[in-house]
């Protein structure tokens, strides 16, 4: 029988992890809203800044998620998840340090392996605090930490970075890690975690098995595919404002903290919302509603990318933010839904993995390659149309989102099992 936590330690416990989310992101972020500043003093181009940003970072987080994730599958959740907080909170304050491209490369690396100890055990630790009935609610409400971090970075961040310098703002970010580190800790009580997961993993045979089911597959790629363009569009929108609209760091965070953070924080809770109210009795609904809340973005995207007046570009980045985070709860509870306990955190990271590696891995590199290209053409411009080809990964993405939905069914009962996800 899989434990429950009382009705208030399994809040407790999901308002601690949605904060320490929110630090991962905002420590994350906050170097796309100083990419300029950063890129001129460092003397780096477009497609450096990109491939930082994305494809290294990814890589180390993606790579090292794995591993962590079979430590948190044996028990040791809470003291794993505080040791990648202090880990990567003390990374981000020494970016602040870095004289050059690569030492501020290898201590952004440094924070993705840091990183990569966060979410798996903290989905583990929710799905067991959490009925699979209000799993994607759950879900949904430690991913709005996602949305909590780019406000900070943004608005904070970019007060900060206009008012004391970058590597300024870097330090300060780091410091709150340290505490909430130290409560995950020592104060939070572990899980009591199945003894069959205390076996020697077989890691590869099952990601092999989470693979061959049809459900994981699609819901992987859509989410990967569709973060090609979150990632992209995360991390050169201020740089975009910037160069296009002519807004200094301050003016876009204190735009995009509101509009971003809270329109993608109240996108993903009603995300979570609407799959697990529709779900209840058409389960392909779960996904399906992220699917079209994704196509219903693009439009909204692209009056953004083309408004010829900052504000209205802005008005227009709301709605797009709003329906382009609704498809986070449904698709991680899935991953959740088709697996026993043990193999939770696992199964998160897998799917984290591959969602980084394609999503963070291409989008923000793909942008800066693409529009280091247009740049002789275009000018400053350059940046609005590799924005503009890179977001119809959009609508690939809700491709397979659809394709999944077809598999998933919800877990009904207390004691999951295996798969609920129909086998090809």
């Amino acid at each position: 029988m899989e434990e429950r936590g009382t009705r208030r330690g399994a809040w407790a416990a999901l308002a601690l992890l949605t904060a320490i989310y929110a630090l991962n992101f905002a420590d994350r972020q906050l170097i796309a809203v100083a990419l300029d500043p950063i890129r001129i003093e460092l003397g780096a181009s477009d497609a450096q800044m990109g491939w930082l940003t994305g494809t290294a970072f990814a890589l180390f987080y993606s790579v090292a998620g794995i591993p962590l994730a079979r430590v948190a599958d044996r028990g040791h959740r809470w003291r794993l998840l505080a040791g990648g907080l202090a880990l990567w909170s003390v990374l981000t304050s020494l970016t602040g340090a870095a004289r050059s491209f690569t030492s501020l490369a290898l201590a952004r690396v440094g924070v993705g392996i840091g990183e990569a100890a966060c979410t798996p055990p903290a989905h583990a630790l929710i799905s067991g605090f959490f009925a699979a009935r209000k799993r994607a609610t759950a879900i949904a409400i430690y991913s709005a930490g996602i949305f909590a971090g780019f406000y900070l970075a943004y608005d904070a961040g970019g007060w900060m970075c206009k008012h004391w310098g970058w590597r300024s703002a870097f330090v300060a970010f780091g410091a709150p890690g340290i505490v909430l580190a130290l409560v995950a800790a020592f104060v939070m009580r572990e899980v009591e975690v199945p003894r069959a997961s205390r076996t020697a993993p077989r890691t590869l045979a099952e990601i092999r098995e989470l693979l061959a089911l049809p459900a994981f597959r699609h819901v992987a790629l859509g989410a990967g595919i569709k973060s090609i363009a979150g990632y992209g569009l995360a991390t050169w929108v201020p740089t975009f404002l910037g160069r296009v609209h002519g807004l200094d760091p301050a003016e876009s965070g204190a735009w995009l903290g509101p509009i971003f953070g809270v329109g993608g924080a109240l996108g993903t809770l009603g995300g979570g919302w609407l799959a697990d109210r529709l779900g209840r009795e058409r389960p392909a609904w779960r996904l399906r509603s992220a699917a079209i809340a994704t196509l219903l973005s693009l439009p909204c995207l692209y009056a953004f990318l083309f408004a010829s007046e900052s504000r209205t570009a802005l008005l227009w980045y709301a709605p797009a933010s709003i329906l382009g985070a609704m498809y986070l709860g449904p698709a991680f509870a899935l991953a959740q839904d088709l697996v026993r306990p043990e193999r939770r955190a696992l199964s998160s990271a897998t799917l984290l993995f591959l969602v980084n590696v394609i999503g963070m891995g291409l989008g923000p590199w793909l942008v800066g390659v693409t529009s280091d290209a247009l740049a002789p053409r275009h000018g400053d411009a350059a940046l609005r149309w590799s924005l503009a080809i890179v977001v119809l990964s959009y609508a690939w993405g809700a491709f397979h989102m659809l394709r999944a939905s077809s598999y998933a069914v919800t877990a009904r009962n207390e004691s999951p099992g295996a798969s609920p996800a129909a086998r090809t």
